[in-house]
């Protein structure tokens, strides 16, 4: 029975269906209905011949239509009203509910001067409204009003005086009214305002001083206001605010010093306001602050020494300031945990307070090139957690005091090219999981202490340059996981220690130069899931024990020039799922083994120029799904198995300018997506049995 129906949706709808043709059918408990984007022809002849008096929620998202239909002026119980992307839409008249949403209606040019009428109205959308120029003084009249999106409104230069008279209005959303140079006065008049959203006004110049009256006030953001030089004595008065976001401000160039009596704020966003020279002494009297950013302050210089009276503190972010030195007070700040001063390039040393920092778990110092030194007293910092010091070009040494930090789990010294030796005292970190050492290329060797750092899970001695030796101890870290030694142009060895680290999961000995094999007890890697030479160019063989690392997931060996052959034990790799042999321009032939990897699903051969041809048993490879033989300019022929590969998607033979034709079976590759035999100078025809791929999607075929 149509009058029990409670929801209707017509989504893109052009025609009315039959069945609602019949203008005898009432719809009397209808509250929902959703015409998206159906044609105006609906709107209009369903909304008007329909007794749907009791609709409460109406949607016309995406609705071609010009104006309402007159019958919504009788819908007293509509409570929700979407005109979202209503792009022709360019006036509506009243109508009585609690949300109003005409956002994006790009053609909207006014609003009806009998707006005011809606008194029940609790919600206002006008987003994106790109035409809309002025709001009517009737506005005021909507005292149910609590929230007022005018966000992307470009064309609003102003607001009237009467919107002051909002006094329910809770939310106010001016964001990207990039064209509203100021906000009238009666604002402050707002008593029940809790957010203000001027982010993107960026020709708004000043707030007026009336805003200091907004006493419910928690949140103001003005992100991106790039005209605006000074903020109202006044806004110390609000008592409320607990976040104040000013980044972007970039005319900037002082805080007031009544900002000191914000009692209750606790975040403060000053990012990138590249004029602000100073900040006033009065603002150690926040102190509910928790969060302070100041990266990219490109004139601050200087902190105030009254910093260290923010109690409650926790986050400091200096990044790229141009800051000589910090306060000696710094070191009060009891309750700080986390401290950027990243790219502080004039940064040339810390004081020795920063010791004091009871509390600190993250101290950031990247790219501070100047900085040659850490202070004795670092060694205090008991709950430090992580250290990052990347690219301290100029940093030479360590104090031995890095020993003491009990609680450090993540060390990074990457780029410190400077750095010559590591303190012995670094075995003493017991709860170190990561260190970073890469390209510090003048370390000539590591303590042998290193190898007491039973938590350690990833270390990376990556283009350490000056590197002779390593020390036989790494092979004691048993929890290492991860070991990173790419570019070592000097050792042509494998280091014995390998084998001792059980539980590595992922070694990296990528562009080794001169390493010419692998010695046998890397088989006794159980948990290696990851092996990466590639770029070694002179390795030629690999050890027959690689067959027992049962584990190994992904084998990277492109550009390893000289291996010929690769070991029959290959094919134990049972959880193998990549074989990256890219350009491996020596080797001549795959061991028949190759087929029983299982679980082999990417196979990489392209230019393998002295490969002649593929065994027989590459058929049984039952996962592949990605078989790139490109550029294997002597491969004459594919074996008849090649149509075994019942789960391939992608072959690529492009460039396999000695193939003369393809098998018979080729046909038989039902999963087959991309084919691509561009550059295939020899192959004189196509099969007929090509037109046999059920899934295909692309084949490419120049140059046949």
């Amino acid at each position: 029975m149509v009058e029990n129906v409670e929801g209707i949706s017509l989504k893109k709808c052009e025609v009315l269906p039959s069945f609602f043709q019949n203008g005898s059918k009432e719809f009397g408990n209808l509250r929902l209905l959703d015409l998206t984007n159906a044609s105006p022809n609906i709107v209009e002849n369903f909304i008007q011949g329909k007794h749907v008096n009791n609709l409460r929620w109406l949607c016309l998202r995406e609705c071609m239509i010009q104006k309402l239909p007159n019958s919504l002026v009788n819908y007293y119980d509509l409570r929700v009203l979407h005109l979202t992307n209503c792009n022709r839409l360019q006036m509506f008249f009243d109508i009585l509910n609690h949300g109003l949403n005409t956002s994006i209606c790009v053609n909207m040019r006014e609003l009806s001067t009998s707006l005011g009428k809606l008194n029940a109205l609790e919600e206002f959308n006008l987003s994106g409204c790109s035409n809309l120029k002025e709001l009517p003084t009737s506005i005021g009249q909507l005292i149910a009003l609590q929230e007022f999106n005018l966000s992307g409104c470009l064309n609003l230069k102003e607001l009237p005086t009467s919107i002051g008279q909002l006094i329910a209005l809770q939310d106010l959303n001016l964001s990207g009214c990039s064209n509203l140079k100021e906000l009238p006065t009666s604002i402050g008049q707002l008593i029940a305002l809790q957010d203000l959203n001027l982010v993107g006004c960026s020709n708004l110049k000043e707030l007026p001083t009336s805003i200091g009256q907004l006493n419910a006030l928690e949140n103001l953001d003005l992100l991106g206001c790039s005209s605006l030089q000074k903020l109202p004595i006044s806004i110390g008065r609000l008592s409320a605010l607990q976040n104040l976001h000013l980044n972007y401000c970039s005319k900037l160039q002082e805080l007031p010093t009544s900002i000191g009596q914000l009692s209750a704020l606790q975040n403060l966003h000053l990012n990138e306001c590249s004029s602000l020279k100073n900040l006033p002494t009065l603002i150690d009297q926040l102190n509910a602050l928790q969060n302070i950013d100041l990266s990219h302050c490109s004139s601050l210089q200087e902190l105030p020494t009254s910093i260290h009276q923010l109690n409650a503190l926790q986050n400091i972010n200096l990044s790229c300031c141009p800051l000589q030195e910090l306060p000696t007070s710094i070191g009060q700040l009891n309750a700080l945990q986390n401290l950027d001063l990243s790219t502080c390039w004039r940064l040339q040393k810390l004081p020795t307070s920063i010791g004091q920092l009871n509390a600190l778990q993250n101290l950031h110092l990247n790219e501070c090139f100047n900085l040659q030194e850490l202070p004795t007293s670092i060694g205090q910092l008991s709950a430090l957690q992580n250290l990052s010091l990347r690219a301290c070009s100029r940093l030479q040494k360590l104090p031995k005091s890095i020993g003491q930090l009990i609680s450090l789990q993540n060390l990074t010294l990457w780029g410190c090219s400077s750095l010559q030796k590591i303190p012995t005292s670094i075995g003493q970190l017991t709860s170190l999981q990561k260190l970073n050492l890469y390209m510090c290329s003048s370390l000539k060797k590591l303590p042998t202490s290193i190898g007491q750092l039973t938590s350690l899970q990833k270390l990376n001695l990556s283009v350490c340059s000056s590197f002779k030796k390593f020390p036989t101890s790494i092979g004691q870290l048993t929890s290492l996981q991860k070991l990173k030694l790419s570019e070592y142009s000097s050792f042509k060895k494998f280091p014995t220690f390998i084998g001792q680290l059980t539980s590595l999961q992922k070694l990296d000995l990528s562009r080794c130069s001169n390493i010419q094999e692998l010695p046998t007890y890397i088989g006794q890697l159980n948990a290696l899931q990851n092996l990466h030479l590639w770029n070694c160019p002179h390795l030629q063989e690999l050890p027959m024990s690689i067959g027992q690392l049962s584990a190994l997931q992904n084998l990277s060996l492109s550009f390893c020039l000289r291996l010929q052959k690769l070991p029959t034990s290959i094919g134990q790799l049972s959880a193998l799922e990549n074989l990256d042999l890219l350009q491996c321009s020596s080797l001549q032939e795959l061991p028949t083994s190759i087929g029983q990897l299982n679980a082999l699903q990417n196979l990489d051969l392209s230019q393998c120029s002295s490969l002649q041809e593929l065994p027989t048993s590459i058929g049984q490879l039952n996962a592949l799904q990605n078989l790139d033989l490109s550029n294997c300019s002597r491969l004459q022929e594919l074996p008849t198995s090649i149509g075994q590969l019942s789960a391939l998607e992608n072959l690529s033979l492009f460039g396999c300018s000695s193939l003369q034709e393809l098998p018979r079976s080729i046909g038989q590759l039902t999963a087959l997506q991309n084919f691509h035999l561009s550059g295939c100078s020899n192959l004189q025809k196509l099969p007929m049995y090509v037109g046999r791929f059920n899934a295909f999607q692309t084949f490419i075929s120049q140059g046949v």
